[in-house]
């Protein structure tokens, strides 16, 4: 014998629904936030446990930050003159040592003055002769215009002697020209310094004949005390540097060494070139520096650092502090915690060893510039000191 089937009401079914759906979300509830708290404990417990990450650091300061452009260049000297003698004879002395320092008008070398002195007193002679010669005349033609007056003689008798006493004056001037020359030519037989500079290696000795024509000359001097430097930026950089010029301004350019970590020298711009080289998009500049120490040298390869502008109170970190991902340039900032965080940073004009920042970091914030790359969001960080450059510290761009 079948039992008879037990059946709910519908009513009955209707009222439990919302207690069953209450019952699940608290069940549900309560599991995620037991998975939650949970997780963050074990997140908790695994950074406690991981070792801070030793950094150096650094402080975000307000300053000026000097703004250069760079660029490759060779020294040049002013003048480089190849001393040649004027007059042919025998070099008979070299009175410069190679590489002397010599000045203008220094004597440098001398030819056998000795045909140029025979030179000298024979046209000295001559002129004496012409000078007794011209008084003789002077006088002869006084007493000719006597006797024209008492018509003892004819005038074409007055006009010989007057054409006479005008040849023996020509013939004056002649013979001081030749004077003059004959003490030029002695004058040239003392080879002396046309600039003030360094000699080179001696391109003849003592003792050779020489002419007016060689092509080689003696020595080869060449002006330092001031030298100059040529050197090219990019044509997008010559506007600014126009403007400045244009205003008169004096712009300051420093020359590095082939490295570009040692400052030889301080100088200014002198100008710029007229035209750009349009197979390397470039223009040349020349810089000029007094170089009284004497560490520039011709055809020396140099690095020129060209002061363009100074930006005051701008915000300066190390340029290792930079650094660069798919979201553009950011920063490791440590925080009073000892933790880092990633602060993006918007990147200004970049010197040598130090950057601008145009947002992100404000003074006195703390950046990570060593121990980068084991760095993420929320890293624990221990401070160190930098070890200490042996060579020296590198000169501020």
């Amino acid at each position: 014998m079948n039992r008879p089937r037990t059946t709910v009401p519908l009513e009955l079914q209707r009222r439990w629904w919302p207690w069953l759906l209450a019952l699940l979300a608290l069940a549900g509830g309560a599991y995620w936030l037991r998975a939650t708290l949970g997780g963050r404990a074990t997140a908790a417990v695994e950074s406690a446990k991981r070792p801070a990450v030793p950094v150096v650091v650094a402080t975000a300061r307000a300053g000026d930050f000097p703004v250069y452009l760079t660029g490759l260049g060779s020294v040049t000297a002013f003048n480089t003159v190849t001393v040649k003698s004027r007059v042919d004879g025998q070099l008979i002395s070299v009175a410069f040592r190679e590489g002397q320092l010599v000045h203008e008008g220094d004597l440098l070398a001398e030819v056998d003055p000795r045909p140029f002195q025979v030179q000298l007193e024979q046209a000295e002679g001559q002129l004496a002769r012409d000078r007794a010669q011209l008084e003789d005349a002077r006088l002869t033609l006084a007493r000719y215009r006597e006797l024209r007056a008492q018509g003892v003689v004819s005038q074409q008798e007055l006009d010989d002697q007057a054409s006479r006493f005008g040849q023996f004056e020509g013939a004056i001037k002649a013979d001081q020209a030749a004077i003059d020359n004959a003490r030029l030519q002695l004058t040239y037989a003392r080879i002396t310094a046309p600039i003030s500079g360094r000699t080179g290696l001696r391109l003849m000795d003592a003792g050779n004949i020489v002419h007016a024509n060689d092509q080689n000359g003696v020595v080869v001097v060449t002006q330092l005390q001031p030298i100059a430097v040529l050197f090219t930026i990019p044509e997008d950089n010559l506007p600014p540097v126009m403007k400045k010029l244009t205003a008169g301004e004096d712009l300051k350019a420093d020359a590095y060494d082939r490295s570009d970590q040692h400052r030889i020298a301080s100088g200014s711009l002198l100008t710029v070139d007229n035209q750009i080289d349009q197979s390397t998009g470039t223009v040349r500049l020349k810089a000029v520096f007094q170089n009284d120490d004497g560490a520039l040298f011709p055809n020396q390869f140099v690095n020129v650092h060209l002061l363009l502008d100074v930006k005051h109170a701008a915000i300066i970190v190390p340029v290792a502090a930079i650094q660069r991902g798919p979201r553009g340039t950011f920063v490791y900032l440590v925080k009073p915690d000892h933790t880092v965080t990633v602060r993006p940073v918007g990147v200004g004009p970049t010197g040598r060893t130090d950057a601008s920042i145009e947002s992100g970091v404000a003074a006195d914030e703390v950046v990570v510039v060593e121990g980068i790359d084991k760095l993420r969001e929320g890293t624990l960080v221990q401070v160190r000191e930098p070890e200490r450059d042996t060579a020296g510290a590198k000169p501020a761009a």
